[in-house]
């Protein structure tokens, strides 16, 4: 089976981390990672002060209905170190954006270890992220609106990323 890993880098809603987690742990996601100030839910030796983390954990757990123990993730500040350890494990790391040279993602022919990078739900993925990726991923529009939720967006590619 295709091994496939999400990082969410820099989201800022709980909620889509929530969501992100449950549908994730509904396609066979391998790992999803946590990156830069994306909220997470509780972990072993949780560094955060209690209230924040209880509270940031109730507003992801309220959407992930569970999925947040279920599938498996990681927090890690900086996304380097994780985008360097997946590359040296032999993945395929696409960024899900907007660019000029962009695959729509009807025509990827997905390999078998592959990365989703999402990005911030108001600026994408940075220009400079971007560059260390090995190519990106575009989700043809056919309405008036220029992009979707992160999470639907993830959810779409997730899915083609495992059946194609």
């Amino acid at each position: 089976m295709r091994s496939i890993i999400v990082i969410a880098h820099d989201i800022r809603s709980t909620h889509n981390v929530g969501s992100l987690l449950r549908t994730a742990e509904g396609l066979g996601i391998d790992k999803v990672y946590l990156t830069g100030y994306t909220p997470y839910p509780l972990k072993e030796y949780d560094e955060r002060l209690p209230h924040i983390a209880n509270k940031l954990h109730a507003a992801i757990s309220k959407t992930a209905l569970g999925a947040e123990n279920l599938v498996a993730w990681e927090h890690h500040e900086m996304i380097e170190p994780v985008l360097t350890s997946l590359r040296k494990d032999g993945y395929i790391i696409y960024g899900l954006e907007q660019t000029a040279d962009a695959i729509e993602l009807p025509r990827l022919k997905a390999p078998e270890k592959c990365v989703l990078i999402l990005g911030s739900e108001v600026t994408g993925i940075s220009k400079e992220l971007l560059e260390q990726c090995d190519a990106h991923i575009i989700i043809p529009m056919f309405g008036k609106k220029e992009s979707f939720n992160v999470v639907q967006a993830a959810a779409m590619s997730m899915y083609a990323l495992r059946f194609n």
